[in-house]
């Protein structure tokens, strides 16, 4: 499997500083993820700051929101003043003198997406995207906070922000699966298929995949850590749909790291079909 991720400096392994206006103080302690948070040290908060944006990197979106993550200059520079902010129907506009930062997952070294298919996991790659969202979504208080981001005149702006019920959203059936998925063992056992496909590097062969199957029983010594209580969405241009599959990727940041879990819905239930590592 090719994996995807960023070669950056070791000072640059921070990923994702952008800024969540209006979020409390509640809203940042429901971002731990369960899978171990690192601490920020003001220093490397300084040397990402004094890094200029190359100017590729409104080439892809994902150069341009590990730059725009990391600065917080680049943000107040990408960001629509004054910003909109929707919760339902009441709306809050935000000037840049109360833009705060909200490191999004800069100290937990990965981050999650949810695709219909194979073919919306190479968006991320296309350089026609032209319209994101990046989703912040809390599985236990059941909300999102959607960042829009749209090319304007070939630059990435933050245009809007979202507030919404996770009810709202196409992948509503999936993420209240998921979120049962990662915190009830006995469903998840019972969320599995027969056998589950597996794909994993081969412990003889450093450079090759090995290919099985695993079943329920032997899940435990397979089953990676999940994050629990809150994850990432990013959208590249393609709305999701209420599909009957979602592939679940964990990638890690600048070190290759990653995870993939296929689900199928059949029957009403939705269940585990494939895991590559």
């Amino acid at each position: 499997m090719k994996r995807l991720f960023w070669v950056v400096p070791a000072t640059m392994l921070l990923f994702f500083a952008c800024t969540g206006n209006g979020q409390s103080k509640q809203d940042a302690a429901a971002d731990s993820t369960g899978i171990g948070d690192t601490v920020v040290t003001d220093t490397l908060e300084e040397l990402i700051a004094e890094t200029p944006m190359p100017s590729a990197a409104d080439e892809l979106f994902d150069d341009f929101i590990f730059n725009f993550a990391a600065s917080k200059q680049v943000q107040l520079q990408r960001i629509h003043f004054p910003l909109q902010v929707l919760k339902g129907e009441e709306q809050e506009l935000v000037q840049k003198s109360a833009w705060t930062v909200d490191h999004f997952f800069m100290q937990q070294g990965f981050y999650t997406l949810i695709f219909d298919n194979e073919r919306q996991m190479q968006l991320c790659n296309d350089t026609s995207v032209s319209h994101v969202i990046v989703e912040k979504i809390y599985l236990n208080k059941k909300f999102i906070r959607q960042y829009d981001f749209r090319r304007d005149k070939g630059l990435w702006m933050l245009q809007q922000v979202r507030l919404t019920d996770i009810d709202h959203s196409p992948n509503a059936s999936f993420l209240t699966f998921y979120h049962n998925f990662v915190t009830d063992s006995l469903f998840q056992v019972q969320s599995l298929e027969q056998t589950i496909d597996f794909v994993g590097p081969d412990p003889d062969d450093d450079f090759a995949q090995m290919e099985g199957v695993i079943t329920p029983d032997t899940w435990p010594a397979f089953a990676p850590e999940l994050p629990t209580d809150m994850i990432y969405n990013i959208i590249y241009g393609s709305e999701p749909t209420e599909s009957n599959q979602k592939i679940f990727v964990i990638r890690g940041i600048a070190n290759g790291f990653e995870v993939e879990l296929s689900f199928k819905h059949a029957g009403g239930k939705w269940r585990l079909t494939k895991i590559i590592t």
